[in-house]
């Protein structure tokens, strides 16, 4: 099978560019030819023989929405010519402007975009656009919607669409795309990296002998809902919090300091050793506002830890009650408190076996066959179109959606 897959980055460190790394891997490994239009590609991966990599270079435009425009054009300018040579297209979200066989979403502006336009955090702006009323807000409110409407465009011209949990496939839906093109895979965690474990905690710069709760994520604005879990904080005065996450232009250190936290929050910057940070901590709250799927919810499963989230979390699906707490409400202080109180020393070690055993369940290596055996699936129906005289079990196309109604 000739499978061309159309991304930014194909590489391990980056979301969905780790997504697409593996699937680019079980292709090799079941001898499929592929071509990967991307800005960035692993070196192990572009020098494989059966990999013929189209570079994209929009590194030097200034900012995202240019580059990302740039890319969808010039990609999409590529596959006009060169399209029919492939047996599956797979794209992620908006990134070009043609049809695919294939399409991945990782996130929905369009959701997003609808939750600014209804307030629905009025009371605790979240988007940057409701914080800085100047050229830098309007342009991140302008990525939102452009992007919103750039995908809403794309998933029409889709045969199946991947929804990368449960909370994306009901976002997809609301916004009209059919739930028979729909299938959800979501997306895997490096089992042997992220490990129950003991880690140094005075190495990593952490307190010993005391319970510790992670954060981990962007803080840069409130979208996460650190601020909550800083307030909820206040109320459970034994309990201490790391915080991962570059705190350049943060306003939460400054919060954690205005409410008497300075002395058990932690924050420990930007970190690549955040499997080792998972080992030394005794729980992880993640309480976002808004969410896809966060692969730091499955590292922190994989690492055996209790997790505290939200609903409007994607992936907080994956959190059954004997592994963690999941909220109705994400900014529900009294109730995010009463959840970290809960989690005493038995809780958690009860908690941590059923974290792991629900981990284990997504590895990578099990998310890149279930994308493989689709792109199979919906060749081999093509083929059958394409030659009717093939028998009509040999044709057909036994997947959890009817693809052949999105064509």
């Amino acid at each position: 099978m000739k499978l061309c897959i159309v991304t930014h980055k194909i590489k391990k460190g980056d979301g969905q560019g780790r997504v697409n790394y593996e699937v680019v891997k079980e292709a090799i490994s079941r001898g499929h030819h592929l071509t990967l239009l991307a800005s960035e590609v692993a070196p192990e991966l572009k020098d494989h023989s059966s990999v013929n990599w189209i570079e994209i270079p929009v590194q030097k435009y200034p900012a995202e929405l240019i580059r990302n425009f740039v890319f969808a054009k010039k990609s999409a300018d590529w596959l006009r010519k060169h399209g029919s040579d492939f047996d599956c297209l797979k794209v992620n979200g908006a990134i070009t402007t043609t049809s695919a066989d294939v399409n991945a979403v990782h996130f929905v502006h369009s959701s997003w975009l609808r939750c600014l336009a209804t307030s629905r955090f009025a009371s605790t702006p979240v988007h940057i656009s409701r914080t800085r009323r100047d050229i830098y807000g309007f342009y991140q409110w302008l990525y939102t919607a452009l992007n919103a409407y750039w995908e809403i465009q794309a998933f029409q011209k889709t045969k199946v669409v991947i929804a990368v949990s449960e909370k994306v496939a009901q976002e997809l839906v609301n916004i009209g795309v059919p739930r028979s093109k729909i299938q959800v895979i979501v997306n895997g965690v490096d089992l042997a990296e992220f490990a129950p474990g003991v880690s140094d905690r005075q190495k990593l710069g952490l307190p010993k002998d005391v319970t510790l709760a992670l954060f981990a994520g962007d803080i840069r604005t409130s979208r996460k809902n650190l601020d909550t879990v800083l307030h909820a904080l206040v109320q459970v005065p034994d309990l201490h919090l790391a915080v991962v996450g570059d705190t350049e232009g943060s306003p939460f250190p400054q919060l954690a300091a205005s409410l008497g936290l300075s002395d058990r929050v932690h924050f420990v910057g930007y970190r690549r050793d955040i499997a080792d940070i998972m080992r030394a901590a005794d729980l992880f709250v993640f309480p976002s506002r808004y969410e896809a799927c966060t692969l730091v919810l499955l590292e922190a499963l994989a690492s055996g830890l209790p997790v505290i989230t939200a609903t409007a979390t994607g992936g907080a699906e994956l959190v059954t009650p004997e592994c963690g707490i999941v909220l109705p409400n994400t900014d529900d202080i009294d109730a995010l408190a009463a959840a970290l109180k809960s989690l005493d020393h038995a809780q958690r070690q009860q908690m941590s076996q059923a974290a792991r055993t629900v981990a284990e369940q997504y590895s990578w290596n099990t998310m890149a066959q279930t994308y493989l055996d689709l792109f199979e699936e919906l060749n081999k129906h093509e083929e059958h179109r394409s030659h009717p005289h093939l028998s009509p079990s040999s044709g057909s196309l036994s997947l959890p959606f009817s693809a052949a109604s999105a064509d």
